[in-house]
C-alpha cells in the first residue's frame, strides 16, 4: 500500500522548509532509498497571516487556514499538519469545517514530552503562542507542568523570530538570547523546553540549550512520516 499523502499547510517559510525537508530526508529510512510519501504544501502570502495576527483577527486566522486546507484536499491530500506553532490557535475553530483531518503540533510535542518523562516544560516562541493556550492545554492532559518566559523575554524572542528568524536572519546575538531564557527557564524548574516556533530549532538544539529541547517541527514532521506510513 502506498503512504498517505501530506497536505502542509504552510505560513512561515523556513519552518515550512525544514518540516518538508525533514519527511523528505527521514523518508528513506522507512520507505527505503529515495523514499517518501507524496507532499503537497500551500501558502498563502505570510504578510495576511501578519496582518490578521497584528489586529487580533483570530477568524481571519482560521479563513486562511481553511482556504488552504480545501486546496490541499483538492489536490489528494489525506490529512494535514501545519508547521507553524501560532496559527493553531485559530485550528478549533475551524476544524469541524475542515474537508480534512489534522495532526496538532502542540499534541504531538506533549505526547512526546510524556514519552520522555518529563514533567515541566518551559515553552518558548512568539508572544501570541506564549500568551495562548496552545501549549497549555494540550500538556495538562498529560499531567504535564508548563512555565511561560518572562514578559521582556517573550517580547525580545517575539521580535527576534518575526524579525529575523522568518526571514532567514540567524545572528550569534539571537542564539545567545534563546540560551539565557532557557537557563532562566531551567532555574525555575523546567526539566525540558518547546521550541514552540517552527525557525527556533534552526539556531537551537540540545546541542546548544541548557535543557532537552522538543523540537516541534521535527517532531510533527515524524508524526506526520509514522501516520502516513502506516496508511491512517
Amino acid at each position: 500500500m502506498d503512504p498517505l499523502h501530506i497536505g502542509i499547510v504552510a505560513c512561515s517559510a523556513e519552518g515550512a522548509a525544514l518540516c518538508f525537508r525533514t519527511i523528505c530526508t527521514e523518508g528513506p529510512a522507512l520507505l527505503g532509498p529515495h523514499g517518501h510519501p507524496e507532499v503537497s504544501l500551500h501558502a498563502h502570502s505570510l504578510g495576511d497571516y501578519v496582518r490578521c495576527l497584528d489586529r487580533d483577527d483570530w477568524p481571519g486566522v482560521g479563513a486562511l487556514m481553511l482556504a488552504s486546507a480545501q486546496k490541499l484536499s483538492a489536490s489528494g491530500a489525506a490529512f494535514l499538519i501545519c508547521p507553524d506553532n501560532t496559527i493553531h490557535q485559530a485550528l478549533p475553530a475551524i476544524e469541524a469545517r475542515s474537508p480534512l483531518p489534522w495532526l496538532h503540533i502542540a499534541e504531538v510535542v506533549a505526547a512526546e514530552a510524556a514519552r520522555r518523562r518529563f514533567r515541566r516544560i518551559g515553552i518558548l516562541g512568539t508572544r501570541w503562542l506564549i500568551d495562548s493556550d496552545v501549549y497549555p492545554g494540550k500538556l495538562g492532559p498529560h499531567g504535564l507542568e508548563f512555565v511561560r518566559p518572562e514578559p521582556k523575554d517573550r517580547d525580545a524572542i517575539s521580535r527576534i523570530i518575526m524579525d529575523e528568524l522568518v526571514a532567514g536572519v540567524f545572528r550569534p546575538e539571537a542564539v545567545a538570547y534563546h540560551q539565557a531564557v532557557i537557563g532562566r527557564l531551567k532555574d525555575q524548574g523546567c526539566d525540558a523546553v518547546v521550541l514552540g516556533c517552527t525557525e527556533i530549532p534552526l539556531i537551537v538544539s540540545d546541542a546548544n540549550s541548557a535543557l532537552p529541547t522538543l523540537d516541534s517541527t521535527r517532531l510533527l514532521a515524524r508524526a506526520a512520516l509514522a501516520r502516513a506510513v502506516a496508511g491512517r
